[in-house]
C-alpha cells in the first residue's frame, strides 16, 4: 500500500482504504476500498477536498522511497546480529512478507 497526494493518482490504481470526508470522518465513505480509480472519479475526489489516497501496491517511486530490494537488504542488515535465532528469524519472515505485500510483490502489482 502506498499513500499518494491526489495530484499523483492515476486511472486504474486501486484504493487500499476507504476515502473519508475530511470534515465528517464518522460519516459514510466517499469511496470504498477496492474501487478502481478513473479520471472523473479522481477529479470528483479532488473537488471534494481529498488530498491523499491510499492505493494498493507501490505504483510510484517517490523521492526518498526505497525500492523493494533496498528495503529487504535493510531488513537483512537489521536482523544480521540475531541470525539463527528461531524467534527472530520468524519475526524477520513476517516483516519480509509485509514489505513484499505493501510493495505489491506478492500480487504482481
Amino acid at each position: 500500500m502506498q499513500t499518494l497526494p491526489i495530484s499523483l493518482a492515476e486511472p486504474e490504481m486501486i484504493l487500499a482504504r476507504d476515502v473519508m470526508r475530511i470534515d465528517k470522518l464518522d460519516g459514510p465513505p466517499l469511496c470504498g476500498k477496492g474501487v478502481v480509480l478513473t479520471a472523473p472519479l479522481i477529479m470528483r475526489l479532488r473537488n471534494m477536498g481529498v488530498q491523499t489516497l491510499a492505493v494498493e501496491g507501490h505504483p510510484l517511486q517517490l523521492e526518498g522511497d526505497m525500492s523493494l530490494e533496498e528495503l529487504l537488504a535493510d531488513l537483512e542488515f537489521r536482523f544480521s546480529r540475531v541470525k539463527g535465532n528461531p524467534r527472530m528469524d520468524f519475526l524477520k519472515g513476517l516483516f519480509c512478507d509485509q514489505i513484499e505485500r505493501s510493495m505489491g510483490a506478492a500480487d504482481g502489482r
